[in-house]
């Protein structure tokens, strides 16, 4: 992700979560606990499988956090003495993917750019590189002055004549 961090959230699509008969089925503490563990997973990758220290690191009680282990099994595997989420896990790598490959071309479309400004640079070496700032609005050579009388552009507009004499106060 950007600047080597870690991505900061993941999308939950909570539409597949409440067809998901596995979860439906839990009952709400049960819920609680893995939305919690997923939120923890996802952080720290992994949650403890030890249900004692499970207990400790979600702030639960020791009971809640058995029935966690033993009845959350669809949702995580066991990884030693860790839990995982493949779900998350998947995830996780679909967004290193992303970034992967947007890295990859923004440094192609950097190579093309560059190797596009060697080559007019190498087809005139005494041209010295433009760096725009400002407008790119060109300003026109005919600019008219408000000094400037129009009457000779317009001649023989009588109502421009007269506004033209007004103006200049005759």
């Amino acid at each position: 992700m950007a600047q080597g961090r870690d991505p900061p959230a993941f999308q939950e699509y909570a539409a597949n979560m409440m067809a998901c008969t596995d979860y439906r089925v839990l009952d709400m503490p049960l819920r609680g606990m893995l939305m919690s563990m997923r939120l923890e997973c996802w952080v720290n990758r992994t949650v403890p499988s030890s249900p004692r220290v499970l207990a400790k690191v979600l702030g639960c009680d020791l009971k809640l956090a058995e029935r966690a282990i033993a009845e959350l099994v669809a949702f995580f595997t066991v990884d030693g003495d860790k839990l995982r989420c493949p779900e998350l896990d998947r995830y996780r790598a679909h967004l290193d993917e992303e970034s992967r490959k947007k890295s990859e071309g923004g440094k192609a479309g950097a190579a093309k750019t560059n190797a596009a400004r060697n080559t007019s640079t190498a087809a005139n070496p005494t041209a010295i590189p433009q760096v725009s700032c400002g407008s790119l609005v060109k300003p026109s050579p005919a600019q008219s002055s408000p000094d400037k009388s129009l009457e000779g552009e317009r001649i023989g507009d009588p109502w421009l004549n007269d506004y033209e004499r007004a103006s200049r106060g005759h």
